[in-house]
């Protein structure tokens, strides 16, 4: 059967700290002009990033690349302390655009390093949210990124142990890890509230249903985005063949011949420009498809960049 419905999960696309994190590299430029520094990709989605740097923002991945004195902005994944004093040693001036809930589990590891726990970090090695965040105690935080290695877990000899996750993981599988750490050590003691990001929660929440009633996922993202890879793996695991990709030329004819129902969602990095492409493309290859949205949850969370910097903003008018 060929395509006949398009299904477009809500909520999808920007996050609230992803929106901040644009909207403050914008208010630097506007303020301080080109060039600006980023550490690292602004949110991982290279149309964002191309976009930028299109308009005078050098993206970097080690401070010491900029020269004495420049305007650097961190980041919605977050820096290590190492990071932010390295940029004070080059007199850099610092603008963060870290995302608050990423800010909310480093003091969360700043909070447990002072009462002397041992943490164990849920999280994928090399990510950069997650050497961040591990960078604020690393003698005394150990990454797990499995269940298997949960199990196989040999910890140093602590009077206190701590769990911190990254923000942009599988739910469930960060559930199944967690299982198994509360088996083995059952004094570990968890944050007051989840380290996982509503956003996060939530898109996924919604891709599970998505692939309930979709025969194909597609998911617009960056392959170095974390969720938007998250996502294809939900939605796989809960049956529904998914591709990651982010521009209509990575998409294939022959899927509105093989699937009659096509669901459509995006990372939390990813503008909704790219997911309209995607549909338009689908549209066009298969003329008369009708489209509707799968609403689970809404969202009004948002997150305000910092009054200073709004206000200088304007007054550069």
């Amino acid at each position: 059967m060929p395509l006949e419905k398009i299904v477009l999960a809500a909520p999808r696309g920007f996050c609230a700290g992803v929106a901040f994190a644009i909207e403050v590299v914008e208010l630097a430029l506007k303020i301080h002009g080109a060039p600006i520094y980023v550490r690292h990709a602004i949110v991982h989605n290279e149309w964002v990033v191309s976009d930028f740097e299109s308009r005078g923002v050098v993206f970097v991945e080690d401070v010491n690349e900029i020269p004495e004195g420049s305007v650097v902005v961190f980041s919605a994944h977050g820096v290590s302390p190492q990071v932010r004093a390295d940029s004070a040693s080059r007199d850099l001036h610092i603008i963060d655009a870290t995302c608050p809930l990423v800010t909310k589990v480093h003091n969360e590891a700043k909070r447990f390093a002072a009462k002397d726990f041992l943490m164990i970090y849920i999280g994928h090695r090399g990510h950069v949210e997650a050497e961040g965040t591990m960078g604020e105690a690393p003698d005394r935080m150990i990454l797990v990124e499995t269940p298997s290695e949960a199990e196989s877990l040999d910890l140093p000899a602590h009077d206190r142990l701590a769990l911190v996750t990254q923000t942009t993981l599988s739910i469930d599988e960060v559930q199944e890890i967690v299982q198994v750490l509360e088996r083995r050590f059952p004094h570990l003691e968890k944050p007051k509230k989840e380290d996982i990001c509503y956003a996060t929660t939530n898109r996924q929440g919604a891709v599970k249903e998505l692939a309930d009633v979709c025969d194909f996922v597609i998911v617009v993202g960056s392959d170095t985005s974390s969720n938007s890879n998250r996502l294809r793996e939900v939605s796989e695991s809960y049956g529904a063949k998914a591709v990651l990709l982010m521009r209509p030329d990575q998409m294939k004819r022959e899927w509105v011949d093989q699937y009659q129902t096509i669901g459509i969602t995006s990372g939390a990095s990813t503008p909704e420009t790219l997911v309209n492409d995607v549909i338009k493309q689908l549209q066009e290859w298969q003329v008369g498809t009708t489209m509707e949205i799968l609403t689970t949850v809404e969202e009004n969370v948002e997150f305000r960049p910092p009054r200073d910097l709004i206000q200088l903003a304007m007054s550069k008018g």
